[in-house]
Order: C-alpha cells, then sequence, then structure tokens
C-alpha cells in the first residue's frame, strides 16, 4: 500500500494524465468473411494503472492528513495553534472578539441578508465583514489572499489572510455556514482543489475555519445562534475522485449520430 502522500501525489496527477490523451485505441470492423487479425494488447496507459487504485477507495483515499495534502501541494506548511505562544492567544482573542461582533451585527434586523432568502448566498457577506473588522483590529492586517500569480480570487480555500503585524505570523480563515443540528452531518461542507497557477496558499501559516451555526429561517430573518474556532492542522480529508468532461466535449459534431427534426 502506498502512503497517504504518495497516494494524493497519485491523485492530483489527474490533469496530467488528461493533457497525456493517452487513450485505448477503439477496435475497427472486420470485413465479413475475414478471420480478425492477431494484435498484441495494448500497453497499460496511466489510467489503466490508476483506476484499479482508485476503486480502493476505502484503503487509499480516506482520512489524509490535510497538512500533507497543503505541504505536498504547495509546499507550505500548516502550523498548529501554540497555547502557550502569547502571540496566537492575542490573536486567537482578537479573532474571538470579531467573531463575537460578527454574529451580533449579522442578527440584527435591519442586517442586509436578512433579505436573502438562500444560506449559500450569505456566505460572501461574512467574508466581507469578517475582513473589514480584522482589519480594523489594532496590530492585524487581513485581505483576501493573492493567487501564485499575484491576482486576487475570492472562489476556493481559503477565503482570508490575517497578519499579525508584529511577529508576520500569517492565519488562514475560511468562514462557514451550518444549520442548527447538522454539526455531526456526514455531507461534504469543505473541499480544497490543488491547482498551481490559482493557488492561494502562499505562507507556511495556522489554518482555521470559523464554523456560524444559524437556525432555519423563521418569520423572514436568520439568526445566528454561535461560533466555533477550529485549528485545522491535524484535519483529516477523503479524496473522491471523479472525471469531468462540458457540453462542448460531449456535443462535438463528429460524435453526434442523430438528431431531431429542423
Amino acid at each position: 500500500m502506498i502512503s497517504q502522500r504518495a497516494a494524493f501525489i497519485v491523485a492530483i496527477s489527474f490533469a496530467a494524465i488528461a493533457n497525456c490523451r493517452a487513450t485505448t485505441p477503439v477496435a475497427a470492423a472486420t470485413p465479413a468473411g475475414e478471420a480478425p487479425a492477431l494484435q498484441s494488447p495494448p500497453a497499460k496507459t496511466p489510467v489503466d494503472q490508476l483506476i484499479p487504485w482508485l476503486l480502493d477507495e476505502d484503503g487509499q483515499l480516506r482520512g489524509i492528513a490535510f497538512s500533507e495534502v497543503i505541504f505536498d501541494t504547495t509546499g507550505k506548511h500548516i502550523l498548529r495553534i501554540d497555547r502557550k505562544s502569547e502571540v496566537d492567544q492575542r490573536v486567537i482573542r482578537q479573532i474571538s472578539a470579531v467573531l463575537d461582533e460578527v454574529v451580533k451585527r449579522m442578527n440584527a434586523s435591519d442586517n442586509p441578508i436578512q433579505s436573502i432568502a438562500r444560506i449559500n448566498e450569505v456566505s460572501s457577506h461574512f467574508e466581507e465583514m469578517l475582513r473589514e473588522l480584522l482589519n480594523a483590529t489594532p496590530g492585524l492586517s487581513c485581505d483576501f489572499p493573492h493567487t501564485s500569480e499575484d491576482k486576487v480570487q475570492r472562489s476556493g480555500y481559503p477565503d482570508l489572510r490575517i497578519v499579525d503585524k508584529a511577529s508576520q505570523r500569517v492565519f488562514y480563515l475560511d468562514p462557514k455556514l451550518y444549520a442548527t443540528g447538522s454539526r455531526e452531518s456526514s455531507f461534504r461542507t469543505f473541499y480544497f482543489e490543488p491547482k498551481i497557477a490559482t493557488n492561494k496558499v502562499r505562507d507556511d501559516a495556522v489554518h482555521l475555519v470559523a464554523g456560524f451555526e444559524h437556525e432555519a429561517r423563521k418569520d423572514g430573518r436568520w439568526n445566528f445562534t454561535r461560533w466555533d474556532l477550529v485549528d485545522l492542522s491535524q484535519f483529516k480529508v477523503n479524496l473522491k475522485a471523479e472525471f469531468q468532461a462540458s457540453n462542448r466535449d460531449m456535443y462535438r459534431q463528429d460524435a453526434v449520430v442523430a438528431t431531431s427534426a429542423k
């Protein structure tokens, strides 16, 4: 069995495999009355070797340390919160005070989010308010992280980059919203897509998730009841492999064999 780190390296090679465009030839039709020509079995392509490994999902693709995923993808380390460090404890207190204020403001009846019907559309408002309040906190700076191409990209992990000005210690923060009663849910609520050009993890840093719990919308209002600040240094993730294609890939003119009447 290969190591978790090696397993992930194999998994993220999908793009390279796709670019190789190594495919198994489609067998040509044999004219009637002629015996099929004997052919040597084709050499195994990278995909042929990858598929059996992917089918061993339980053995290879579960419980992968997120710290290994980040290091193998970016070369950067996830740092653990040091409970004995004055810097870490001060920053955690500062972030906690901001989270309290965010919940208070979001629950206000005149907050713009109260007119938003879908909770998925509320997340960006949390990002904006967290950035504003953290950036206004003495000794901290907060902004959206830049990609490796030095561009701001809102989508993808992580959402915010906090810097303690005195120590220059970096903290990545990713806010999440979840419904009351769903803390033990097994549905996917976190994802990280390894990319080179759009990688936003560019520092050895503490990685944090701020989880905000909310009740079901009632009388046209959202009510957020609590928050948790989670250290991701011991976080484990699972890999769900899938092969993708677009409509452009599917509806090629040379592949369409019939179509509706004009």
